[in-house]
């Protein structure tokens, strides 16, 4: 389960985690969050939330990091 609270992108932005949801026909454990610097809200999949990604530096590691 991921906590709410303010979370950094691998691409810099910031974020707030507002709640998790689940999806009304799969069940699937879903994120919702909003942007710090935009206002907008977005909803991802708990599992893509918490995957790990390759960064621009070729690296790898989450693709988001609670402050």
């Amino acid at each position: 389960m991921i906590e709410p609270g303010l979370y950094k992108h691998f691409k810099g932005g910031r974020y707030r985690v507002l709640l998790t949801a689940s999806h009304s026909e799969t069940k699937e454990d879903m994120v919702v969050y909003v942007s710090l610097s935009y206002g907008t809200i977005w909803a991802r999949p708990a599992a893509m939330f918490n995957e790990t990604v390759q960064y621009p530096d070729g690296t790898s590691g989450p693709r988001f990091v609670r402050e």
